[in-house]
């Protein structure tokens, strides 16, 4: 049985995702464990700690968060935000001596930026430990704690239980994924392909609503038949459909076309490099970044793209 000792945990960025990832933690860590946080949004880091008095505490800055904390997470958007946070000289996790501490970057960003932060790590302090571990699941899910983490380790690292349980409290799957860099590997992968069903699920709905079918019974017929799909079941692009999913909210609180853009870009990338023949690839790039620069669009939920290729979302003013 694995400890649930933990002297201190530190998270580093507090936007959709991790804020509520956060609170998991006040909620299901030991009484005892002191939660240590910082985010470049002062006021954010004042409302959880005002939120949680006595259990989330305000760090000044990385360098801060990591000298009081035994295990640090960080969760920010892009590969310049974690080389800023691991490796600036002046406020880094990682300009005092961080000998002994885990880190666990759930950021998604490019496995190159990922794999150099590691071995700086390793060269600087080899008693500490650091690893990729995206998550899926959106915004909804880490309300719910029902995330997926991608962790970037092997099967057989001594390090794995601890990590496992820590995860545990703010996600429902762990899955080791081999190796460093290997957890952003899967999830590009994953982004790729759900950016894709995306385009696809918006694109199905549109025709079969524009033939005169009601998208609900369109969404149960993708249910039972081999078209099924996650995108479909809990985040359909179409309103109404799902009563959960961001669509049905105006396409709030989800996950950032912008940052569906930035993925899929990431996930091309990858596949350019390791020579993946990409049919797809071009199409939804170029979908993306149009939907992410159109103003109707911008900041909003992925799923946003049924609004962009010009699905209907008023058919409910049509229909009983």
């Amino acid at each position: 049985m694995v400890t649930a000792d933990y002297k201190s945990v530190g998270f580093i960025g507090l936007g959709a995702m991790g804020a509520p990832m956060v609170r998991h933690l006040a909620a299901k860590l030991p009484h005892g464990t002191p939660i240590f946080v910082f985010d470049v949004v002062e006021s954010i880091v004042d409302d959880i700690c005002t939120q949680h008095p006595g259990r989330i505490f305000k760090s000044t800055n990385a360098k801060d968060v990591a000298e009081k904390s035994e295990i640090i997470i960080t969760m920010v958007p892009e590969g310049s935000h974690v080389k800023t946070v691991y490796l600036d000289p002046e406020t880094g996790t990682c300009c005092s001596d961080v000998s002994g501490k885990l880190f666990i970057d759930c950021s998604t960003i490019d496995t190159a930026t990922s794999l150099m932060v590691k071995d700086d790590i390793a060269q600087n302090f080899p008693s500490a430990s650091f690893y990729d571990a995206p998550v899926s699941g959106g915004v909804v899910g880490a309300k719910k704690g029902t995330i997926a983490f991608f962790l970037g380790c092997a099967s057989d690292d001594p390090n794995l239980p601890r990590l496992t349980h820590l995860l545990s409290m703010m996600g429902k799957q762990i899955i080791p994924c081999g190796g460093p860099s290997l957890g952003l590997a899967a999830k590009l992968s994953n982004n790729y392909l759900s950016g894709i069903i995306a385009i696809a699920c918006s694109e199905a709905m549109d025709m079969g609503m524009r033939s005169g079918l009601d998208p609900r019974v369109l969404a149960n017929v993708y249910a039972a038949g081999t078209a099924q799909n996650t995108i479909c079941d809990k985040f359909n692009p179409v309103p109404g459909v799902y009563p959960e999913a961001p669509s049905s909210n105006g396409y709030k609180e989800g996950f950032k076309v912008q940052l569906m853009r930035k993925d899929f870009g990431l996930a091309v990338e990858m596949a350019r490099r390791v020579g993946t023949q990409l049919v797809l690839g071009d199409a939804g790039l170029e979908t993306y970044d149009g939907a992410s620069k159109d103003p109707r669009c911008r900041d909003l939920d992925s799923r946003v793209v049924y609004r962009y290729l010009g699905g209907n979302e008023d058919w409910q003013k049509e229909k009983p």
